[in-house]
């Protein structure tokens, strides 16, 4: 028997408390955008807590943001996409089931995330460069265990030095940079937001669809967690071809067997 899609979907939420999103970017600017968001939540998570370790690790958070923010013109794409959403946004003000409040309070948002970036000047993370002794913690981070106390002593004591000091080195070297992640934050939640959502079953595992949805810059995928099974997906302008399979397996990919209800969210604007 064939459900309808709106069945299916109360059957997926009626069945289903909890569930796992993942995301999958279409473009390499997505791809940036989510390795980014991911840095800043880690780097949020770690400077929150107290001991050494957690700062430590904040610390190579803050240098991977560097890292990935330094790769192509992100200040640019950024400023472009904030734009380009704006003008989106504002398109839909003629549109009776939109909030008009929400509407306002998001563009503000949008041109204050807009100003604060054009604000910044010089390359981006120039201010973390120009610091020699970070720098020096950088290189060595790319040695494995080469941050030991022997090998940068002065490393050492400011991990012993007074948490609340270190919270606050850390919360200045990335001040400059907040700008980016403010940015990047509203992009992706318009982009999320933007998505059309459908119920689907992928039968036995495997789920295709031919062509692909034009435009889309970004899929979100939600299953039940307690399925055991990950998607592996595989997307082009012709064709999206989902395989759900076994998770953590030591030997080859093997597909789940099973038929998946999962959703799938095209994002686009």
């Amino acid at each position: 028997m064939r459900l309808s899609p709106a069945r299916l979907s109360q059957q997926f939420h009626e069945l289903t408390l909890v569930v796992i999103t993942y995301e999958y970017p279409l473009n390499e600017r997505i791809r940036t955008l989510l390795r980014l968001e991911d840095l800043y939540d880690r780097v949020a998570f770690f400077v929150a807590k107290s001991t050494p370790l957690d700062h430590q690790a904040a610390l190579n958070s803050l240098f991977e943001i560097l890292d990935v923010s330094s790769r192509g013109d992100l200040k640019s794409d950024l400023l472009q996409e904030l734009d380009r959403q704006r003008l989106f946004l504002e398109a839909l003000r003629s549109n009776p089931a939109i909030s008009v409040e929400k509407l306002d309070r998001v563009v503000t948002e949008i041109g204050d995330a807009f100003a604060a970036l054009l604000a910044m000047s010089g390359k981006t993370g120039q201010h973390l460069r120009e610091n020699e002794w970070l720098m020096t913690i950088k290189q060595r981070t790319a040695i494995p265990g080469g941050t030991c106390e022997f090998d940068l002593p002065s490393f050492h004591y400011w991990l012993h030095s007074d948490d609340h000091l270190r919270r606050a080195d850390i919360l200045a070297w990335l001040e400059p940079l907040a700008p980016i992640g403010v940015a990047l934050r509203i992009v992706l939640s318009v982009l999320r937001e933007s998505g059309k959502t459908l119920p689907l079953i992928a039968s036995r595992g495997v789920f295709q669809q031919m062509p692909m949805e034009r435009a889309t810059h970004m899929l979100r995928l939600t299953l039940p967690r307690a399925l055991p099974c990950v998607p592996e997906v595989s997307a082009n302008k012709y064709a999206l071809n989902i395989r759900f399979i076994l998770p953590g397996s030591v030997q080859r990919t093997k597909v789940y067997e099973s038929d998946v209800e999962f959703e799938l969210t095209y994002c686009n604007l």
